[in-house]
């Protein structure tokens, strides 16, 4: 038996190979198949089984396409209604791969239709547990985004979750491997380690869920602080449950390559959004007009569905030479699959044919540092609220990137405003949007938070309530 973790760090998610004599089965695949059927070719194996621990709402799943392509059925756990064939499991019900079997154990709380699959090797003896979204390492999935399907409150979801926990999963062995479906950077929790395996027995004893004395004070531990889930989640469960477009599909429409005038035309004539993938620290220095900067080398594929919202949106893409694939790649993981085309060449093309650019008024830490004025210059942190409590500039503002199109009017009020994040992935995120939206009296800061601290500038833990944007 062979157990292989394929984590995709972007996504803070885990997809799962198991192989036993010949035989396989993939858990929670990722959109492109073709690095699973090179897996699977590789080893000489025929996928038996495609196991979904619930319908994703954080990403669209390889499901259907794998499926396709390599006769494997689709299993669900019980209560799922997919408009494609699958295999709807019963609770208890049991898959043998090879000589070891699964055990879907219905563990609903996060989504009705969520499953567990429990591994038991070629004796017999439970191995490990695929959990989904039902147990993360160190926190449990977040029992908010199921309530309309379901008709039930959140409260009521993380009683079922409790009892799923607490009569399906604790009662397994220390011993039993837990292999989560995501981990830290993940929206579908907010707690998760930064580990993507452990034992149970540890996670019994440092996961603050489930230690929990009673189905009361877990349902308030667990639903205490959540934040709004991204506006995509919804689009990915109706693709996850419905199906969707073949990715090679998606990659051969998106990879037209457009000269400067073409690109220039199908912005104008689709009201398309220019989606600028390069890094922070060369895209403030010159991009194409109205372009939006979320960097690949970041987390890319969550920010596109939190900032961008509706998987059909149309995009244009500016990248990197090389990097076209990859950004489309990427886009398709979380739904959006509506790419028109990218530039060719890149901004130097665009240069090259004497258009115009624009740029954002960017400084350093230290010069930030000999320019800022505490408590008369206002400065905006655009970290999460929990970073920010932590600790911040003093005297600086609360203003979430999560939340920029309830504060971003904000900036009106003032005449100048200092705009910064942890190392500046995020604040140039808000500064491209702001700017895109005729908002230019910012200064946003190089580095962030940590480059700002080391160059001395005054900051607290203290949290005044009225610098906390309400959302």
């Amino acid at each position: 038996m062979k157990v292989e973790q394929i984590y995709t760090g972007c996504l803070a998610q885990g997809a799962y190979y198991i192989v036993s004599n010949r035989e396989a089965a993939i858990i929670d695949p990722l959109r492109e198949t073709q690095p699973y059927i090179d897996r699977l070719e590789r080893d000489g194996v025929k996928l038996k089984y495609i196991f979904e621990t619930h319908f994703h709402a954080d990403f669209v799943s390889g499901h259907v396409d794998l499926s396709k392509a390599t006769g494997a059925d689709i299993v669900f756990g019980p209560t799922a209604k997919t408009e494609f064939d699958a295999i709807i499991a019963k609770d208890n019900q049991i898959f043998r791969v090879g000589d070891v079997t699964f055990v879907a154990l219905h563990t609903p709380g996060h989504t009705m239709e969520s499953t567990t699959y429990l591994l038991r090797d070629e004796s017999g003896n439970d191995h490990a547990i695929f959990t989904g979204d039902t147990l993360f390492l160190g926190d449990v999935g977040r029992p908010d985004l199921a309530q309309k399907a379901a008709s039930m409150t959140q409260e009521e979801l993380a009683g079922l979750l409790y009892d799923s926990l607490t009569q399906k999963i604790m009662p397994l062995a220390d011993e039993v491997t837990v292999y989560p479906g995501h981990g830290a950077g993940s929206a579908c929790g907010k707690n998760m380690m930064k580990e993507t395996v452990d034992t149970l027995g540890n996670q019994k004893a440092v996961n603050y869920a489930l230690k929990q004395p009673n189905k009361t004070a877990f349902v308030a531990a667990v639903t205490d602080g959540l934040l709004p889930p991204p506006a995509y989640f919804g689009d990915n469960v109706a693709m996850n449950k419905k199906g969707y477009q073949s990715f090679e599909e998606v990659r051969k429409s998106a990879m037209q390559a457009l000269s400067p005038a073409a690109f220039e035309a199908a912005a104008e004539e689709t009201g398309a959004l220019i989606l600028d993938t390069r890094d922070n620290g060369v895209f403030y220095k010159g991009f194409v007009p109205n372009a939006i900067n979320i960097g690949l080398n970041g987390d890319f594929a969550p920010w596109v569905g939190a900032m961008i919202g509706s998987v059909n949106q149309p995009i244009l893409l500016v990248t990197e030479d090389g990097q076209e694939e990859e950004a489309v790649t990427r886009l398709s993981r979380v739904g959006f699959d509506n790419v028109l085309g990218y530039l060719a060449g890149g901004v130097n093309r665009w240069v090259a044919d004497n258009r115009e650019l624009d740029t954002v008024n960017r400084i350093t830490a230290d010069q930030f540092a000999n320019s800022v004025k505490i408590g008369e210059h206002i400065v905006f942190d655009v970290r999460k609220e929990s970073e920010y409590v932590a600790e911040h500039v003093e005297e600086a503002y609360s203003r979430p990137l999560d939340f920029i199109n309830e504060w971003f009017t904000d900036l009106g009020q003032h005449d100048h405003v200092f705009i910064h994040c942890a190392g500046g992935y995020r604040s140039m995120i808000a500064a491209s949007i702001l700017q895109s939206r005729g908002i230019r009296n910012f200064t946003e800061i190089e580095g962030g938070f940590k480059a700002i601290a080391e160059a001395g500038v005054a900051k607290t833990d203290f949290v005044c309530p009225s610098k906390i944007a309400a959302k």
